[in-house]
């Protein structure tokens, strides 16, 4: 993987880490059994952080510990084959506790968009 790769999927977990904490900014856990369209929405925006995740090689995952890979892919892994099955309790929770640092972790590690 070239550094410019590693680099947009870096962007891609930030972005997306971020607009799902956006979405849950002023809202309660009811709103996710409440509001369809926003539990489509987070899930599938974890999804795309775990499938960006998913693409860091190794090596690259291996220089940032701070970022829990293997959790962030797995997440990722339950989403999509367990569509059936997901539990907003856990997502809720997930959101609240598990994005803020994630988004902070990447948040030293993604080059600034001007120098990208």
């Amino acid at each position: 993987m070239s550094r410019r790769d590693f680099t947009v999927r870096l962007r891609h977990m930030l972005d997306y880490a971020r607009e799902a904490l956006e979405m849950v900014r002023g809202r309660k856990r009811e709103d996710l059994d409440a509001d369809r369209k926003l539990n489509l929405a987070l899930v599938r925006l974890l999804e795309i952080v775990g499938e960006a995740a998913a693409g860091v090689t190794p090596q690259e995952r291996e220089r940032f510990p701070a970022v829990p890979w293997q959790d962030i892919v797995g997440l990722r892994n339950q989403l999509i084959h367990g569509y059936d099955s997901v539990d907003f309790d856990i997502l809720w929770a997930i959101l609240q506790k598990d994005i803020p640092p994630l988004i902070a972790a990447l948040e030293k590690i993604v080059p600034s968009e001007e120098n990208s």
